[in-house]
């Protein structure tokens, strides 16, 4: 099928433990249109694919990587902590695990009346989070393969690389996660502002993941270093993220909210009566104060805010990724 894009059904496909091969339908589009069709048997080696143990009574499932002509992958159903990557120059993510959590700044620690009412969320589902913001590695990969409306953010003489990406509006990020979902295949989106505070205190009800105070030993925050650092380069919390706090503010999905009043519990977006034109933000900066650093702290930014304004340097947003995994 040379470089055209295909179809392959029945996608997902289950393989049952001893099982080697299965019987598909490979489907070549040409500008989203069936071509060809061949119905045929992939042999797969299941023995190179060191998350899958041939003996096991678990199901494989084998999904389509669009990322790589014709390429596919055996996957056994992912744990929490689990990492993976779906293809070159895609991040690196961590599964997360179910469960609930109190949302918000408990009186005491409340220093904004936007961090109230505390209210109890519950997340039912997995899902997957990059370990790091993404990178200008990441970004410039999608733009080299035509993706990220060709948008080269200014990197403000501080590197590139493993730096995170800066100078990103809103819509610049939701561009980043369709180009990715459409790459690999898989539901990529920015996350919620609940699933991050989850995600960020990965079981902890301090002001910060490390406890109630934090130190440049911790997190670049405080223009300790007048700019990011690489990504990773402070300590991950106990779901392995890192940069959680602070280095750059993070888009979420949520329109902004002054208060928590009439929030969703069950972990999913707020949009509904927000002003969509203002996006949450969450995490503060390599310039942030400590108090902004705190997993309670909430912030907005205009959606199409890319460049420093009087209102915001965009010098101090990225973002990172999130997956619905398949159940």
């Amino acid at each position: 099928f040379d470089d055209s894009e295909i179809a392959i059904t029945p996608d997902p496909i289950v393989l049952e433990a001893g099982q080697s091969s299965a019987n598909v339908v490979v489907t070549a589009l040409v500008d989203g249109v069936p071509e060809t069709t061949e119905r045929t048997t992939i042999a797969l080696d299941i023995t190179k694919t060191p998350s899958i143990d041939k003996d096991s009574s678990q199901s494989a499932v084998v999904i389509v990587e669009q990322c790589a002509a014709i390429a596919l992958t055996v996957v056994q159903s992912l744990e929490p902590g689990e990492r993976f990557q779906d293809c070159d120059g895609s991040p690196e993510m961590v599964v997360l695990p179910p469960g609930n959590f109190s949302m918000g700044a408990p009186p005491e620690d409340q220093q904004y009346m936007d961090e109230g009412p505390a209210h109890r969320v519950t997340i039912t589902y997995s899902f997957a989070v990059g370990v790091y913001e993404v990178t200008f590695n990441e970004w410039d990969y999608c733009v080299q393969k035509g993706g990220c409306n060709n948008h080269r953010p200014d990197d403000e003489g501080w590197g590139r690389g493993e730096r995170p990406v800066i100078h990103v509006s809103w819509y610049d990020a939701s561009t980043y996660v369709k180009w990715l979902s459409k790459e690999t295949g898989k539901p990529y989106r920015l996350l919620t502002e609940a699933e991050w505070e989850y995600a960020t205190r990965a079981g902890t009800t301090t002001s910060y993941y490390f406890g109630d105070t934090i130190s440049t030993n911790q997190a670049n925050h405080n223009n300790i270093f007048g700019r990011t650092t690489p990504t990773g380069s402070f300590p991950a919390n106990d779901f392995g993220l890192h940069d959680m706090h602070g280095n750059v503010w993070e888009w979420l999905e949520d329109c902004w909210h002054d208060d928590y009043k009439g929030a969703p519990t069950d972990g999913s977006a707020w949009i509904a009566d927000g002003d969509c034109n203002e996006r949450v933000r969450r995490g503060g900066s390599w310039d942030s104060q400590p108090g902004k650093l705190r997993s309670a702290s909430r912030e907005w930014d205009f959606v199409i805010n890319r460049d420093n304004t009087a209102n915001r340097d965009s010098n101090t947003a990225g973002f990172r990724v999130a997956l619905t995994l398949i159940p």
